[in-house]
């Protein structure tokens, strides 16, 4: 059986691997101020992905830079939702100006994991998404209150990671955890052979979970973001899957 899959990445949030990581990708997410970025960044990593015909989506956040979006913080439900709205917003208008399509959506760190396991937050998200741009897709995780939710109301896009460790419980490891980062491109190439072909993943633990996913996605910020890359593109067509 053939498996053509789409690989995206975080970009476009200061780290010095986007040149050399979106030849390699298929769609890519791109910080938009919240976690990082301004109307620059946001701009450069449009252009980027377009040289190479690479799909781009809106990647907000917790408007909290000091923690790179990746704490929990405290904010009234009314300015998380008007955070949201402003970061698509000045996406949209620059994908506007570039003569670019937005592909999809996808949240970013601790506002990504939130809003899994909190209906409040999930639904506030949502909201921000069907007021600025409903007929977008949205990459979530699939064992997620965010896609029960979600699922009808917007077109979503369960999502998996190639590069991160899981729970037993089907989440993400904490990055405070030993081991929650996956570093050598055998155990990506590993990762994500079984997440296509299996449709499971083996957690941190060892047991084998049912994962449904139709997105991969590694991180930008990982230092071996790029050597990771080229290992699986040079290995994954021995088994016949495809980044399309």
């Amino acid at each position: 059986m053939k498996y053509n899959i789409d690989i995206n990445a975080d970009l476009g949030e200061g780290f010095p691997y986007d040149e050399a990581i979106m030849p390699l990708i298929s769609s890519c997410s791109i910080a938009c101020g919240g976690h990082y970025g301004d109307e620059n960044s946001i701009r450069k990593a449009i252009q980027l992905a377009k040289m190479f015909g690479v799909k781009v989506g809106a990647h907000p956040s917790f408007p909290d830079t000091k923690n790179f979006g990746r704490k929990v913080i405290k904010i009234e439900e009314e300015d998380l939702y008007e955070s949201l709205v402003n970061q698509m917003q000045t996406f949209l208008r620059i994908c506007y100006e570039e003569g670019e399509k937005i592909n999809h959506i996808k949240l970013h760190g601790a506002l990504y994991n939130l809003a899994a396991i909190d209906g409040t937050v999930a639904g506030i998200v949502i909201q921000s998404f069907l007021d600025v741009c409903p007929e977008t897709t949205v990459y979530l995780p699939g064992n997620s209150v965010f896609f029960v939710l979600a699922k009808d109301k917007v077109s979503t896009k369960p999502e998996a990671f190639i590069d991160r460790s899981y729970t037993d419980e089907g989440f993400l490891v904490s990055r405070t955890h030993p081991g929650a980062l996956l570093e050598s491109p055998e155990k990506c190439l590993n990762q994500l052979i079984e997440l296509v072909t299996s449709k499971r993943v083996t957690t941190l633990s060892g047991k084998q979970l049912p994962i449904h996913a139709e997105t991969y996605c590694i991180h930008g910020d990982h230092p071996n973001s790029v050597s990771i890359l080229k290992y699986l593109h040079q290995h994954l067509k021995k088994h016949s899957i495809e980044i399309e």
